[in-house]
Parts: structure tokens; C-alpha cells; sequence
């Protein structure tokens, strides 16, 4: 229980001042965690108030991860039902309250090792909104323009794909990529802020290769390596490499044969267990990255940079790409 009756003063006064925080972790972290009853009044605290100290955001942010990754079960992890559980109790008709509970739901997902794929959909789809419908906390908090993706943004996104990247979920995902095939879609025509543009072709990037069998590193490291791209060995040149050198028996060797005798021969071992499998899903996403790219009737900048990639990796590849790799030259 906290020392005083702080919950009736923050809702009598509207606002949550730096004592009132004070005071909160006080009570909160001098038995070591966070009680369920707590965790509910820091919600009501939140919701109900818009003048808040700086530190409110720091201590409501940290207690709601501790307790839902450090403090329920299964530890370290988050599980089918907390996340329902967090989804339902952050949102309204799909669409996060606060600013502050959002900055909750990616520490969750940054401090977990690892949460349900539905999750970091779920806050990916909170950019989508305020980007492409100017909706939730991120467009009527900031003052962010719809139909543009800012640094600010694009930081966001990467932060919510680099913290999924946990020790079960190294790939993009299809449900992801959707998703920022959409914002591209959307602000295709804007100034967006250069950083979107290098992070859509990265992370589409990792989810190809991943969605052709190859054992990609951690996707952290895939976008965060600022030479990638163009990395001799490993990386998607080599990847693509591969491919060209034997048609689609080339796409499926393209994982057969480790680039070199690193961190990723457990992974690709395992990947080649499943080669009949993983040689239908290529051509399932090879299909669907066609269908995908131009779905609104034009190849956007970026989708071209990506192709161009492609193209200059890998003059053959899978026959559904092979006129949108002209359109892009």
C-alpha cells in the first residue's frame, strides 16, 4: 500500500507532481515489487491526469515492466494471457490511451525475452494509426502530422522490431511487414525522415531472407549494422549470391552453405532439418512480395531500393520478381 493516500490527491488535484512520484516508489520498491492493486491505481493515476512531472513517466513505465515480466509468471517472458490482459487494459476500440502507457507496452516488449507475436503487431499498429490516421496518443500528444514518418517515429519502430528480436522471434514476421508496408504506402509522397527509408528496406530485407530459409542474424543486428547490406560474407549480398548462382535449387542451397564457421551453424543446421518446408515458403513470400510491392498501383522509393538490391545481388531470382526488378532499374 503506498504511505499516504496519494491516488485521492492526484485525482483531487489533476495532476501528479514530483513528490507525489516520490512518494509512489517509495512505497512501491521498498518491499521489492509492485502489488496487482498498485499496479491498477498507477493506471487510474495516468489516465486521470494530464500535468505530470517528468519522473511519473520513468517510475509508471518501469513498474508496469518489472511486474509483468519480472514479478508474474512465466518470468522473463510474457505470456498469452498478460499480454491480452495488457492490450485490453491500455486500450480503447483498439487504440492506446497515453503516451505514457505506450512507452509501457515497448518496455515490455524491450525487457521480455520474448512475447507473443500478437504484441509487437499490436504496437506497430499504434505508429500505423498515427501516421496514417492521425489517431492515438502519438498524433493528438505530440502534434505529429499524419502522413509522414518522422525521426521520432521511425525511432519508435525500430525500437519495436529490435526489442521483439528476443531469443524465439529472430526474424521480421509477416503480420510486421504488412504493417510497414502500410506506413509506406501511406507517406510514400512525404519528406520522410531518412531514417524510415533505411529501416523499411532492412527489416523487409530480413524477412525475406528469413522467409526463404537462411539463417539472418538477430534482426537488432541486421538493421543496426549500417553495412549490411553490402556485406561481402553473411550478410544479403552473399545471401542473394547464392540464389543467382542456381535458380530456385540456388535459393534453397542459399542456406545450405554457411557463409563461414560463426554464430550462425547451430541455426542454419537446424534450418536445413527443414529444407522441403522452407523451400515452399520461398516461393509463397517471393509471391507475396510481388503482390505486395505496387498493390496501390506504384512502386514507391523505397520498395524500389529494395528490389535494387535485389537486382544487384542476384540477376536471377524467383520469376514473380523478375518484372518488378525491371520497373525499379
Amino acid at each position: 500500500m503506498f504511505e499516504r493516500d496519494v491516488v485521492a490527491d492526484v485525482l483531487a488535484n489533476g495532476r501528479i507532481t514530483a513528490e507525489d512520484v516520490r512518494v509512489l516508489r517509495r512505497s512501491i520498491y521498498n518491499d521489492g515489487a509492485a502489488e496487482a492493486g498498485e499496479i491498477e491505481r498507477l493506471f487510474v493515476m495516468d489516465e486521470a491526469t494530464r500535468e505530470q512531472d517528468p519522473s511519473w513517466c520513468e517510475l509508471f513505465v518501469e513498474a508496469i515492466a518489472d511486474h509483468l515480466v519480472d514479478q508474474v509468471e512465466p518470468e522473463g517472458y510474457v505470456s498469452e494471457e498478460n499480454a491480452d490482459w495488457l492490450i485490453a487494459r491500455i486500450s480503447r476500440d483498439g487504440t492506446v490511451k497515453t503516451v505514457t502507457e505506450l512507452e509501457a507496452l515497448v518496455e515490455v516488449l524491450e525487457h521480455a525475452k520474448s512475447s507473443p507475436d500478437r504484441l509487437v503487431a499490436f504496437a506497430l499498429d499504434q505508429v500505423k494509426k498515427a501516421v496514417v490516421e492521425g489517431e492515438g496518443p502519438l498524433a493528438t500528444g505530440s502534434g505529429i502530422a499524419s502522413g509522414r514518418v518522422s525521426r521520432d517515429e521511425a525511432e519508435l519502430i525500430r525500437r519495436i522490431l529490435y526489442a521483439f528480436g528476443g531469443d524465439a522471434s529472430i526474424a521480421v514476421t509477416r503480420a510486421e511487414a504488412e504493417i510497414l508496408f502500410d506506413i509506406n504506402d501511406t507517406t510514400a509522397a512525404a519528406e520522410n525522415d531518412p531514417a524510415w527509408n533505411e529501416l523499411f528496406v532492412k527489416a523487409i530485407a530480413n524477412f525475406l531472407m528469413a522467409a526463404s530459409g537462411y539463417a539472418v542474424p538477430p534482426r537488432e543486428e541486421a538493421m543496426r549494422r549500417e553495412k549490411w547490406l553490402d556485406a561481402p560474407s553473411g550478410g544479403i549480398g552473399d545471401f542473394f549470391g547464392r540464389i543467382a548462382s542456381g535458380g530456385l535449387s540456388g535459393m534453397l542451397n542459399a542456406y545450405r552453405q554457411p557463409s563461414s564457421e560463426d554464430a550462425w551453424a547451430a541455426r542454419n543446421a537446424r534450418v536445413e532439418a527443414n529444407a522441403a518446408t522452407a523451400e515452399t515458403v520461398t516461393a509463397e513470400e517471393a509471391e507475396w512480395l510481388a503482390r505486395r510491392m505496387g498493390r496501390d498501383g506504384a512502386l514507391h522509393a523505397n520498395e524500389k531500393a529494395l528490389l535494387r538490391v535485389i537486382r544487384d545481388k542476384a540477376p536471377t531470382v524467383h520469376p514473380s520478381l523478375k518484372s518488378l526488378i525491371a520497373k525499379a532499374a
